[in-house]
């Protein structure tokens, strides 16, 4: 896992990115143990605050869960759960753009279309 300081995405998020691309890899596993906050700021070198603000990010969108008194874990749904939003979040806006751009290059709907057919 790695975090990038240059970058103008907060820590947090940075953090919760990461973890989300561990379990989309299977690094991570549904209903396994996740990292804790501690281990997190340790190998980040992270304030645990920061790691746990990223934690608790995921917990929110249902990617985690919190088991009082024991590790946290990966919520049995959560590659489904990363997918739906990557594709609400991600792709809907990256579609936003890449319209908005053809329509400013004169490009008609069909001739998008097609350049995304042949992109698959």
């Amino acid at each position: 896992m790695h975090i990038d300081e240059t970058s103008l995405l907060p820590i947090y998020i940075q953090i919760a990115d990461a973890i989300e691309d561990e379990i989309m890899r299977g690094c991570l596993v549904e209903g396994g143990p996740c990292y804790s906050q501690l281990v997190l700021a340790k190998e980040l070198k992270v304030n645990p605050a920061t790691a746990a603000k990223g934690i608790n990010l995921l917990v929110s969108r249902g990617v985690l869960v919190k088991n009082r008194g024991q590790a946290m874990t990966v919520a049995p749904n959560a590659v489904a759960s990363i997918r739906a939003r990557k594709q609400k979040d991600e792709l809907e806006g990256r579609i936003k753009e890449l319209v908005a751009l053809s329509v400013s290059l004169g490009m008609t709907k069909e001739q998008l279309l097609s350049l995304m057919d042949e992109a698959f």
